[in-house]
């Protein structure tokens, strides 16, 4: 028998294929078109089919909620590839880079339409709370990218402020995505409120994972050049906590890399990574990564349905937490 999860990318695949199909004129929804067939884990919709499966429902019954999910993922990475300067995107040149600046705005803003056309095919006796879900969880997004944003100019910023800033603009969004399939499967309110905690947390430890990969991962199968955030001054919890934890001198050094205008970016790169490894923050973030995956798991453990048809999740949950990607 075929994996569960392996059909459920395959029901998504196949779907993702017909979105913005025959839309006119080509050169507003080909850069659109672009950044969906990259692929990626599919992460997101894939949960919104787990949770309705876990609750009893068919997921052919949530893919288009599902679609709607990927695609305002994908519109966001759009345009943070395009206010972040990023040069690549799952191994492939941004839109912005492929195309132009103006290209990514409007194929972008294509793609949020796009994702609303698609959450209102929901079953309407849901759709009103799954739109003020869905809607409540893009302004948090664009919260979550402001608080990005600002933090670049800011060298006080604390460890709470990140989480904060994190859970805004990632974890948000699949705590989101179950909670969409959990409502549309009719779950129980305290079920759907804890899978979207469930996600919360996964999200949280995802995006430290990323944090991480992007300091110490392999280009090959990161998929992004590695020390972006260290280039861009992004202030990760690997720099938020450096900046802490440092020395004197190590903090001056710090500091004179973060305000330079002219560099080797290879140079600033291996600097600052060989400040992480005098701090050893590897282990301090990997420790932080399983305090989140653990509290994941004791909120889907709180869902009352047997431990035997969450192992899906489990087994999804191990694989990001353990990815090189």
């Amino acid at each position: 028998m075929e994996d569960k999860i392996v059909v459920f990318e395959k029901i998504i695949d196949k779907s993702i294929k017909r979105v913005l199909k025959g839309y006119q004129p080509r050169t507003l929804f080909v850069p659109a078109e672009y950044i969906l067939s990259l692929g990626g884990k599919r992460l997101r919709p894939l949960l919104t089919l787990m949770a309705a499966d876990l609750f009893g429902k068919n997921p052919e019954e949530v893919i288009d909620a599902a679609l709607a999910v990927e695609i305002f993922h994908n519109f966001s990475l759009v345009h943070d590839d395009l206010m972040d300067k990023a040069d690549l995107r799952r191994g492939y040149p941004t839109v912005h880079q492929k195309w132009s600046d103006n290209s990514a705005i409007l194929s972008g803003d294509a793609l949020v339409i796009e994702a609303y056309k698609y959450i209102a095919k929901v079953p309407e006796k849901v759709l009103p709370d799954i739109l003020h879900l869905f809607s409540s969880t893009a302004m948090e997004i664009c919260e979550g990218q402001q608080y990005d944003m600002d933090f670049e100019q800011r060298l006080d910023v604390t460890e709470e402020e990140y989480i904060e800033m994190i859970r805004l603009k990632t974890a948000v969004l699949v705590g989101c995505a179950l909670k969409i399939g959990a409502i549309i499967a009719g779950a129980p309110a305290k079920d759907a409120d804890s899978i979207y905690q469930f996600g919360i947390n996964i999200g949280l430890a995802f995006q430290l994972k990323d944090d991480l990969l992007d300091v110490y991962g392999d280009t090959k199968t990161f998929g992004k050049k590695i020390g972006g955030d260290i280039l861009c001054n992004k202030k990760t919890f690997l720099l938020i906590r450096s900046l802490k934890s440092a020395n004197k001198a190590q903090r001056e050094e710090l500091l004179k890399w973060l305000v330079a205008t002219e560099y080797n970016p290879e140079d600033k790169i291996k600097f600052i990574k060989n400040i992480y490894d005098e701090l050893n923050l590897k282990f301090t973030v990997e420790n932080l990564i399983e305090k989140y995956y653990l509290a994941s798991l004791e909120y889907l453990s709180s869902i009352n349905i047997p431990d035997n048809r969450k192992k899906d999740l489990i087994i999804l949950s191990e694989n990001l937490m353990y990815r090189q990607k």
